[in-house]
């Protein structure tokens, strides 16, 4: 069965390696095949990925797009250790996106990659909430691998 997908003007979709971008008109395509698909929605670029979870993203990307999970491996398993040191409770996501990556299940564990990402978000919020104007931000930001106020 085909995937469906359409495009606003100015979209953009990989196809395996390929960027496609959608010209000024609405598109609907029909893709049969096996090639990874990211939509414009899910892509995250190398210098977007400003977090520890968004850099875990990026690496599952770049193993789902080139369907090869040794590609980026190593840089994984760092970002995990260090997630895990400085967030324990990230502990089940990040054994789930792990077991999908094992099984080759790479369009899942972005989505679970996704996910981590905004449990990040909600720690973050949580800490800058209860700790306003405390030190401690600041380290944990830092184990995170944010700096300044961003939150991701």
């Amino acid at each position: 069965m085909a995937l469906k997908v359409e495009l606003k003007p100015g979209e953009k979709l990989i196809v395996g390696e390929t960027l496609i971008t959608n010209d000024k008109q609405r598109a609907r395509f029909f893709i049969q095949g096996d090639a990874p698909i990211l939509r414009e929605k899910d892509i995250l670029l190398p210098d977007d990925a400003r977090t520890m979870a968004q850099q875990v993203y990026l690496a599952v990307q770049v193993m789902y797009l080139k369907q090869d999970i040794t590609v980026t491996q190593k840089e994984y398993f760092d970002l995990i250790g260090k997630i895990l040191q400085a967030a324990p409770s990230t502990r089940d996501i990040i054994s789930d996106i792990s077991t999908a990556i094992l099984r080759e299940e790479l369009y899942h564990a972005l989505k679970l990659a996704r996910k981590l990402i905004e449990y990040e978000r909600t720690l973050i919020s949580h800490v800058s909430a209860g700790n306003s104007g405390n030190s401690g931000i600041s380290a944990i930001r830092k184990h995170l691998g944010i700096s300044g106020s961003e939150s991701s």
